[in-house]
C-alpha cells in the first residue's frame, strides 16, 4: 500500500500511520476508523513518505512502526521532538518486538506508548489523543501481562 488517504470524511486532522506491511496497515487503519470516525487516515510506507505528508501540517496523530526501510521509527520520534510545530503531537508506536531500548528512545521523543502490535487497540489511540494538549513528559509502557504459573496440586 502506498501512501495513500483512507475513508471518505471531510476532516481535516489526519492520523498517520507510518508503517511498511500491508497487513499491518490495514489492521491500525481497521482500528482507527472504528474509534476516530471523523478523523481521516493516511498511509506512509517509509520516513520519507511520512516526512512529506508531515508538511501538510494536519496530522493530528502518528501511529509508528519502529522498523522500516529506510529508518528507525525511535529515531524519527527523535527527530520530530526537535521541531516545535510536531513536538506536541501525539504518538503511539506500534512494533512487533518493542525493546527496552527503543522505549528509552521514545521516552526521550515524548512518545505517548509503546505497544506490541498484537496488544494495540483503540484505547491507546483515545488515551495519547486525550493527553495531546500535556506536555509528554513520561511515556507509558503498554506491557502484556503475566501468565500465572502452572502449579500441579499436590
Amino acid at each position: 500500500m502506498q501512501q495513500e488517504n483512507v475513508g471518505t470524511t471531510t476532516s481535516s486532522e489526519i492520523c498517520l500511520i507510518v508503517e511498511d506491511n500491508t497487513v499491518d496497515q490495514l489492521m491500525m487503519a481497521r482500528v482507527v476508523a472504528r474509534s476516530q470516525k471523523s478523523m481521516r487516515i493516511q498511509i506512509a510506507p517509509s520516513l520519507q513518505a511520512a516526512r512529506g505528508a508531515l508538511s501538510s501540517g494536519a496530522v493530528r496523530l502518528i501511529l509508528l512502526d519502529n522498523d522500516l526501510p529506510d529508518g528507525v521509527g525511535a529515531d524519527f520520534a527523535i527527530e520530530l521532538a526537535s521541531y516545535p510545530q510536531l513536538k506536541r503531537t501525539p504518538i503511539v508506536m506500534v512494533s512487533d518486538w518493542p525493546t527496552p531500548f527503543m522505549w528509552e528512545k521514545a521516552a526521550v521523543a515524548g512518545v505517548n506508548y509503546v505497544v506490541s502490535k498484537s496488544d494495540f487497540n483503540a484505547s491507546y489511540l483515545e488515551d495519547a489523543l486525550k493527553g495531546r494538549a500535556d506536555h509528554h513528559s513520561r511515556i507509558r509502557y503498554a506491557r502484556r501481562p503475566r501468565r500465572a504459573s502452572m502449579r500441579r496440586a499436590s
